[in-house]
């Protein structure tokens, strides 16, 4: 009898090791995942102000002459610290998406019933790489977060 709890003890102790080594790499991934969600946001931004890199961003401006009638910048989502997905409130509708999210949300609105990040990575036309998926869910989970779609347990989604 000694010998299995001796044994259990040993397995919880073994456990509770474990746990802690997975709390701090969770804690990793999670710092990882909001530096690169600031990243996201900060290139869209750059994207936005540069018309997706088609425009001078200003930072080296080749034209050396001042321009007497600067272009004036358009507030939209992204820009000026602005969230590339706000909260959704009321009557506020998907106009106030980016066009990427605005597509997210698309086809989640046409599927015949919750959708798994893969479902709307293939309709997005990408890789069923993790490379290409994982993008997807963080903006899946940014939505659902922010109120513009519902999350199941099972990490399925369905419009509001």
């Amino acid at each position: 009898m000694a010998d299995v709890l001796t044994w259990t003890v040993q397995q919880r102790l073994e456990l509770e090791e474990r746990a802690e080594v997975l709390r701090k790499e969770l804690a990793e991934v999670e710092g990882r995942l909001v530096r690169l969600e600031a990243a996201e946001a900060v290139f869209g931004e750059w994207a936005e102000a540069t018309d997706g890199g088609r425009r001078s961003s200003g930072i080296v401006d080749p034209d050396p002459d001042p321009d007497p009638d600067p272009e004036p910048v358009a507030v939209t989502p992204g820009a000026a610290g602005m969230r590339l997905v706000p909260e959704r409130v009321d009557g506020m509708g998907m106009e106030v998406l980016t066009s990427d999210y605005r597509r997210i949300m698309e086809i989640v609105a046409d599927a015949d019933g919750p959708v798994m990040a893969k479902d709307v990575a293939r309709a997005l036309g990408r890789e069923l790489t993790p490379a290409k998926v994982e993008p997807v869910r963080g903006q899946l989970r940014k939505l659902a977060d922010r109120g513009w779609l519902s999350r199941t347990g099972a990490g399925r989604y369905l419009p509001r």
